[in-house]
């Protein structure tokens, strides 16, 4: 707009000065009285001459103002624009059209010139550009910090930039004019020659390929090179290449990488998977995540997949921790997964939320497969409580003394029973030694000083304890010593066991002590000198290589190059189970858990259990076979002795039952007595009816069915008490509860009657069967219900009265239970009332709960005493049903 104001004042200011000038000359030839054609000729030079400044428009408007005072000042008629002279009408239009012509060509050619004089301008402007682009790019080629090569199609070198060179350890003048294949390794020149001829069969395209190239010092350096093909001077093409050094990066490449593998491997080692959430709703995994899950890694998760794979029980659970996460909360959620193939994994899942180099919050977090963890701690937890019942069982306690501190590290709650304490309180060392007895107490002071200065081996020694009550327990220790790294020791560790009435019952059973303690040594040394041995065989199957301890002895001078068949010396009284095992070993097969007997250096029986595995050279040609031994003959030993206390115990329990039955002889006197009287009375009767003159034959008829009913009454109970008293094996088979309580009922109905008992049963109908032994559960009942009367013989304010109860227990089993108004038993006594040799009669032998005990234990079952309201005492005991 400027620009046009700037034209259009240029153009008045010419208009009005060629107006002042074309009346100077008008008002000079009006003066000096100028012939038409000289003013004319004047007018037209005056155009002429504002036409080389000025613009054509104005040329042509003083061309028009100069007719119109031409016609009318200066051609007759004057002062009319009237021309009567065609001579001057002539002279007027060869003055417009010669001014007209002159004035356009005269601004053509100053038109032109302009341009000329602008054209010459912009060469001499761009000319300068040029040579500075060109002292720039120059600059820019020696010194940029990049490595320029320029190739022609042989490969040789036409330019080099100074940084390129000094890169390699070159100067430009090293590297122009050798091949670029110098400063790569020779493993890779066929590569470059490739790349360098892709560029040259498409001229002006681009191509980037990564590359190693070596310095003049022989050191490497990775480079990303971007190279094109163009045609030079006479159309020769010739390669540009520029060159990145990536050498850091390609080391951060490698590490990242690596580190990434290794973390690949860290959570396979340790089962966990990583995983992330980020605002988008983007969920990423790795791959120990998508293996723990057992999803495709091709899938794109989602939390909707950990949903899906989560428990039944455990999905409310996760998807609250979800929507947590949803609402940015960080969380650590332990949970199960149930697989597609119905196996459960437990997972411990912890997240925190963090923020991106670009400002997004983000859910970062591991999940852990903890399956193995869990399943070890609930082994643990149940060898644990397997353990405190086994304690408490046995009445052993475990204990653990630092001898720094001079206190106890550990102590199971059973030690605090055995010294008569509570295990949940806690308990001064001061109050434990006030319950040793005075005497025992130096003597165990100085078996603990000689164990912590022998430093080696178990030490054992007895001592008694004082309760409060003036009982006497009598403890059995055993104990070793624990070593530092400094080879003092460090502490002490050991058991207590609850010895009184083994220590009581010594001198009845001295016999069977003494067998017991040779057995017990015998055993003892079995398990000390019991070990695993490996060995190995030729193809011909004989020993070649016997690696074992001293248990073994008996095999390392005559098993060397000899089968084990040879070895064993039950090869002809299992004929069958040694063809098996020489048909397996034949077939190079592995086998497993073969026991075989073999005769020691001593000449005893001794038992191996050994399993073995073939094996095989790299060509596939059977070498032998390699295995393990196991020196068994403690455990084979140890399940005969077993079996022996059983037998021991099946006798103790006939004793018992045959005592049991003098008891109630004159129980069972009456219950035959009175079958037999009846027996009489109705022979009687039916010689009566039969010697009549006219024989009543129905009436002597019921008189014999009577005579049957009741021999049938007096041989029940006869067999009753034939089957407690007869000795034989445990038959387990299906009864009826109920049944076994009534057939017990009636061998102590008389007892019942003769001490004033009221006997009422509560016997669940439709009970189902257990699997027991008939004879010993009616001992335990007929048991029970004796010491019942016995408890209530002292009543006499209240009424005797014994109920057997029977039914369902809450987990299912069969439940009996006794239950007495007597005298109940004392608190202190209830924890000992089963022990074996423990009465509170003054004739008793204290072997009758603890028989009854072990039967029940036996069946599968556990004997107790339940509290209950009142006076008197419940005991009871639950069977497994028949499933």
């Amino acid at each position: 707009m400027f620009n046009q104001l700037t034209t259009l004042e240029r153009s008045g200011t010419q208009f009005i000065v060629g107006s002042i000038t074309l009346a100077a000359v008008t008002l000079a030839s009006l003066y000096i009285n100028s012939p038409f054609a000289a003013t004319a000729f004047a007018y037209l030079v005056v155009i002429l001459l504002f036409s080389l400044m000025g613009s054509f428009i104005v040329s042509l408007v003083l061309s028009i103002v100069s007719v119109a005072s031409l016609a009318y000042v200066f051609t007759p008629p004057s002062l009319s624009f009237r021309i009567d002279d065609p001579r001057d009408l002539v002279v007027v239009v060869a003055f417009l059209s010669a001014s007209i012509v002159g004035t356009h060509l005269i601004g053509k050619v100053r038109h032109q010139r302009e341009v000329a004089r602008e054209t010459a301008a912009k060469l001499r402007h761009s000319a300068a550009d040029l040579h500075n682009r060109e002292k720039l790019w120059r600059a820019i080629f020696e010194h940029n910090p990049a490595m320029y090569f320029m190739v022609d199609e042989a490969g040789t070198v036409l330019n080099v930039n100074t940084f390129g060179a000094t890169q390699l350890g070159y100067t430009p003048a090293e590297l122009i004019g050798v091949s670029v294949l110098k400063v790569f390794p020779e493993d890779d020149r066929e590569v470059v020659r490739k790349c360098i001829g892709s560029c040259l069969t498409d001229i002006g395209q681009s191509r980037t390929w990564d590359i190693q190239k070596v310095r003049k010092d022989g050191s490497v350096l990775w480079v990303r090179e971007n190279a094109k093909a163009m045609l030079w001077a006479d159309d020769k093409p010739i390669v540009l290449i520029a060159c990145e050094d990536i050498t850091e990066q390609k080391r951060t490449e490698l590490a990242l990488q690596r580190s990434e593998a290794h973390l690949a491997q860290a959570q396979e080692l340790s089962h966990t998977g990583s995983f992330g959430w980020n605002a988008a709703d983007e969920v990423f995994w790795s791959k120990e995540n998508f293996r723990i899950f057992e999803y495709d890694p091709d899938i794109k998760p989602t939390p909707q997949h950990v949903l899906d794979r989560a428990h039944p029980d455990d999905k409310a659970s996760v998807q609250e921790t979800l929507d947590r996460a949803a609402r940015g909360e960080d969380f650590e959620h332990e949970y199960r997964l149930l697989m597609p193939d119905g196996s459960i994994k437990h997972i411990h899942a912890r997240a925190r939320t963090t923020r991106t180099a670009s400002g997004e919050i983000e859910f970062v977090g591991a999940a852990t497969d903890i399956t193995a963890a869990k399943q070890t701690e609930r082994r643990l937890l149940r060898s644990e409580a397997y353990l405190a019942d086994a304690q408490q069982l046995s009445r052993t306690g475990t204990w653990s003394w630092d001898c720094h501190r001079r206190c106890f590290a550990y102590r199971s709650a059973e030690v605090s029973r055995l010294f008569g304490f509570d295990p949940e309180e806690p308990v001064t060392l001061e109050a434990i030694r006030s319950r040793i007895h005075p005497d025992d107490l130096p003597l165990q002071q100085e078996v603990q000083r000689q164990a912590i200065e022998q430093k080696a081996g178990n030490f054992e020694y007895d001592f008694r304890i004082c309760h409060p009550d003036g009982a006497i327990r009598h403890i059995h220790a055993v104990a070793h010593a624990v070593l530092g790294s400094d080879g003092v020791t460090v502490e002490l560790i050991g058991t207590h066991m609850d010895v009184t009435e083994q220590h009581a019952a010594r001198e009845k059973l001295e016999n069977t002590l003494a067998a017991l303690r040779e057995s017990e040594q015998r055993f003892r040394d079995y398990a000390e000198t019991a070990s695993d041995w490996l060995w190995e065989t030729g193809p011909d199957h004989r020993l070649t290589l016997s690696e074992h301890t001293s248990a073994t002895g008996l095999l390392a001078t005559g098993a060397i190059g000899r089968p084990r068949w040879e070895i064993a010396c039950d090869f002809e009284e299992e004929p069958e189970k040694w063809r098996q095992h020489q048909a397996t070993v034949n077939a190079h097969l592995p086998f497993r858990d073969l026991i075989y007997r073999a005769i020691s250096a001593t000449g005893s029986a001794i038992y191996f259990q050994t399993s073995g595995k073939p094996f095989f050279d790299e060509n596939g040609s059977f070498r032998g076979y390699r295995g393990v031994a196991t020196d068994i003959t403690a455990k084979i030993r140890a399940d005969q002795a077993e079996q022996e206390l059983r037998k021991s115990q099946a006798d103790l329990a006939h004793v018992t039952r045959v005592t049991t039955l003098g008891e109630l002889t004159a129980s069972i006197a009456h219950e035959v007595n009175q079958p037999l009287a009846a027996i009489i009375s109705n022979g009687d009767a039916c010689l009566g009816w039969i010697r009549r003159e006219i024989p009543d034959i129905p009436a002597a008829l019921r008189s014999v069915e009577w005579i049957i009913e009741d021999a049938v009454r007096a041989s029940e109970v006869i067999r009753r008490v034939r089957t407690l008293a007869k000795k034989g094996d445990i038959e387990m088979v299906p009864l009826d509860v109920n049944e076994v309580v009534n057939e017990a009922i009636a061998l102590v109905t008389r007892e019942l009657v003769n001490h004033q008992v009221t006997l009422r049963t509560e016997l669940a109908l439709a009970l189902p069967t257990v699997l027991g032994d008939r004879v010993q559960l009616q001992q335990v009942i007929i048991n029970l219900v004796m010491n019942g009367i016995e408890a209530m013989q002292e009543v006499d304010d209240r009424a005797r009265e014994l109920v057997i109860e029977s039914s369902m227990d809450s987990k299912g089993r069969v439940q009996l239970s006794v239950t007495d108004c007597g005298v109940g038993i004392a608190e202190d006594d209830r924890i000992r009332i089963l022990d074996p040799f423990f009465t509170t009669k003054s004739t008793g032998l204290g072997m009758g709960l603890s028989i009854c005990r072990s039967i029940v234990e036996a069946h599968g079952g556990r004997l107790s005493i339940v509290r209950k309201q009142g006076p008197g005492a419940t005991f009871q005991f639950a069977l497994p049903v028949v499933s």
